[in-house]
């Protein structure tokens, strides 16, 4: 399959730092070439594309071989890792290696997407939306236009098609994915390795970690045949060099405006952080109760410690002032220009509108109209499936649309462990919230408890549920509206209850989406008018080229290296006494003298990333992979609204590493010799 990328932007706006998350149909080729001097020719970009992968459990990969390995992060994997686990056999802490292909793990419910083609469908979405629509009503109408183009692409092409929104709502592209569901497990290190230095060492640098997992693609049964894969460089990244990161960065929000920031510094992500040390307590005291409890609670346990330091380092960005103070030099620099011409003046109510809506967003944190327990999502999605689907395509809630229907099926109808102690445990936390929020008194909260305490109440509702049957799921699946209206299931009976309050909430943040997304086009438009084109969008989840270079940095006054080897590693166990998060696997050690010690086990370069690039290639000048992104340090984390590189760094795996690894520690030198052939 092949995608088109030509076309590249003006570019008379461009800071001198490599900042950028880049759409690979329209790369900056003439600021590479004038700054790097590097052509980024069509079959350059054209492999890259189309050897990165995306993670449906959220990160990125790239096909590293021609039968179908794909390389990611162990962290990006964990979900995989933690499914496969059983009490006898603990993958996601001591790791797996597939001797032969007869080994490889069926993978229960993953789906990785190779995006091969970006079509610009901006003017079929805007001729959806008039001037004279209400805002709930251009909401439908621009949700039923993208529905209809999603299912066209799908019906024309068999390919996943997704619609996606850029620059706050200016543009949209449709993005068309091929899809692999069956993947299986190759190798993984163990936890000790992958997360060498556990949450004290998260988010710093310098870094010992051998953050990844080979996971392969099958198609019929067999092997996928891959054409466009990464060679794998033989030479360690070194400081200086010009390196590219291909992969799919989150969420940014730097097109967002002053108003919106201070919202989200005063409000919004205060409470994230609140309900991510709720979750972090509640999920620690059930690991508590055992070493089976501590096992089924350890990879949401490890996500939520994980999101809660990254959102603390987000929030301390937005309390330094010099955030603001660039932010607001910028746009109080964009309003007096637009105030000056007359035909752009009236663009300025765009930022009012914004500012008026933060209030309206405020009101909404935290609400609870759902609860996050895997059982109650279960009967959620039943419920409102049952519902939706009785409407035309073009009317229902996006994710029941029929060109997402393959993927919302097999997540909906996945064989993976559900464990009743831990639903049990997350589902009373979430009703106890509920009550917290609206109150003991609460109409909706007398109905949820039926006279009982919330511990009390999950624990009926889990034990009388027969939702974690499969079977059960795919019945009520298939029978519908009917199906659910005669079912007994108490999960049902209680999204049925919870029904009409998701939907109120949800139709009031889709509206006020709306008229963000409206006031952010203007925005847009205003921005390019006196900046002229030649800018990114913000981060998606969808595929970007970041690029910059190998680099070290000062801090706290001394000098900080770009990269680190399996000597450091050793080292800095031996300096935490071999003890807790700093003690290395013993498979290290029964091969530390077969090591060679001095090869690169982790760099850091400029490149900007975000959340969601984790499992990213880092390729060379050549397209040949250098490196595995698996963190930033925690100057970085401000990157979803500004980016520098005066300290901030992406961090990753070296491939040489990685390779050395493999074939030493893991004793698999055929596997390592695979890589990149």
């Amino acid at each position: 399959m092949t995608c088109c990328l030509t076309g590249s932007l003006n570019l008379p706006r461009i800071s001198q730092a490599d900042e950028g998350m880049w759409l690979f149909n329209e790369l900056p080729r003439q600021l590479l070439k004038e700054r790097h001097d590097f052509d980024a020719t069509e079959p350059w970009a054209q492999n890259l594309m189309l050897a990165s992968v995306r993670f449906n459990s959220g990160g990125s990969g790239s096909f590293v071989s021609s039968d179908g390995l794909v390389l990611t992060n162990h962290h990006v994997a964990s979900d995989t890792l933690f499914k496969l686990s059983t009490p006898e056999r603990n993958i996601m802490e001591e790791g797996y290696l597939a001797r032969t292909r007869e080994e490889e793990l069926k993978a229960p419910d993953l789906e990785l997407n190779q995006l091969v083609e970006i079509i610009d469908v901006t003017e079929r979405v805007a001729e959806a939306v008039t001037g004279e629509m209400e805002v709930e009503e251009a909401a439908k109408a621009r949700r039923g236009r993208i529905a209809e183009i999603e299912k066209e692409s799908l019906d024309q092409t068999g390919l996943r098609s997704d619609v996606i929104t850029l620059y706050g709502g200016a543009r949209y592209h449709l993005y068309r994915y091929k899809k692999f569901t069956d993947v299986r497990l190759v190798w993984a290190p163990e936890t000790k390795a992958a997360f060498f230095g556990g949450d004290a060492d998260n988010f710093e640098y310098p870094r010992y970690n051998l953050d990844a997992t080979l996971v392969r693609v099958y198609e019929d049964g067999e092997p996928a045949k891959i054409e466009h894969f990464l060679k794998w460089s033989d030479t360690p990244a070194t400081d200086g060099d010009l390196v590219f990161v291909s992969g799919n960065p989150g969420r940014t929000q730097r097109i967002f405006t002053v108003a919106a920031l201070k919202y989200l510094r005063d409000h919004r992500l205060p409470y994230v952080l609140d309900y991510l040390r709720r979750k972090e307590i509640m999920l620690q005291q059930f690991g508590l109760e055992g070493p089976e409890q501590k096992r089924r609670a350890r990879d949401e346990l490890f996500g939520i410690q994980n999101s809660r330091k990254a959102y603390t380092g987000m929030l301390a960005g937005l309390q330094a002032p010099v955030t603001f103070e660039v932010k607001q030099r910028r746009e109080k620099t964009i309003l007096e220009r637009i105030a000056a011409d007359p035909e752009l003046k009236d663009l300025a109510s765009a930022w009012e509108t914004v500012a008026s809506l933060q209030d309206e967003q405020r009101a909404m944190l935290g609400e609870v109209t759902s609860f996050r327990s895997r059982l109650y999502e279960i009967a959620q999605t039943l419920n409102l499936m049952a519902a939706e689907d009785a409407k035309p395509n073009n009317e229902r809630l996006r994710e029941f649309g029929q060109a997402g229907r393959e993927s919302l099926m097999q997540d909906l109808l996945s064989e993976a462990p559900i464990y009743e102690d831990l639903e049990q445990a997350k589902l009373a936390d979430e009703i106890a919230y509920l009550v917290e929020r609206r109150g003991g008194d609460d109409p909706l909260v007398a109905k949820v408890l039926e006279g009982k305490g919330p511990a009390e109440r999950a624990a009926e509702l889990v034990e009388k549920t027969n939702l974690a049957d499969v079977a059960v799921r795919k019945q009520l699946a298939e029978g519908g509206a009917t199906a659910i209206e005669a079912s007994d299931d108490p999960l049902i009976a209680l999204a049925k209850i919870m029904e009409p309050a998701y939907r109120e909430a949800r139709q009031r943040r889709e509206r006020v989406e709306e008229e963000l997304r409206q006031a952010y086009a203007k925005i847009t438009e205003a921005t390019v008018a006196v900046e002229g084109t030649g800018n990114y969008p913000d981060a998606t989840f969808t595929l970007r080229l970041a690029f910059g270079l190998v680099s070290g940095y000062q801090e706290d006054g001394r000098q900080i290296p770009p990269s680190t080897d399996f000597e450091g590693a050793f080292a800095h166990a031996a300096g935490h006494d071999n003890e807790g998060d700093w003690e290395l696997p013993q498979s290290w050690y029964r091969a530390k003298d077969e090591l060679d010690l001095s090869t690169q086990l982790n760099f850091v370069c400029t490149a900007d990333i975000i959340g969601g690039n984790s499992g990213s290639p880092v390729v060379d000048r050549e397209g040949a992979l250098v490196g595995l992104i698996f963190d930033g340090n925690i100057q970085s984390l401000s990157s979803d609204y500004l980016y520098s590189d005066v300290q901030a760094r992406a961090v990753s795996v070296s491939g040489v590493g990685i390779r050395e690894a493999i074939k030493t520690i893991y004793n698999a030198p055929e596997l390592a010799a695979s890589l990149g052939k």
